[in-house]
């Protein structure tokens, strides 16, 4: 059987964040919202200690590699124009 995975993270700046709490309600917006939405792997994977800074982790699945391009671009997309606060990076993996 064939299976494609593919993963990328993205880290957000969001400037307006001043605490722990302000960022958390950022990223539970955007992981609960494309969790909802797309029904991908979706976390914060890194810079947890760090209010400004947001870093989200994907990871997708499929039978077929170009479904599987295809929806990681479409969650990529939805974190894009959702996301309170600026794109600053992008590492497909």
């Amino acid at each position: 059987m064939k299976m494609a995975v593919l993963s990328a993270t993205i880290q957000f700046h969001i400037p307006h964040a001043q605490s722990l709490k302000d960022k958390r309600m950022v990223s539970r917006s955007l992981i609960d919202g494309a969790r909802r939405r797309f029904n991908v792997a979706i976390a914060e994977v890194d810079t947890q200690d760090r209010h400004q800074v947001l870093t989200i982790g994907i990871a997708v699945v499929s039978g077929e590699a170009g479904h599987a391009r295809d929806m990681l671009e479409k969650v990529i997309q939805y974190l894009e124009g959702h996301a309170d606060g600026e794109l600053v990076g992008i590492r497909r993996g």
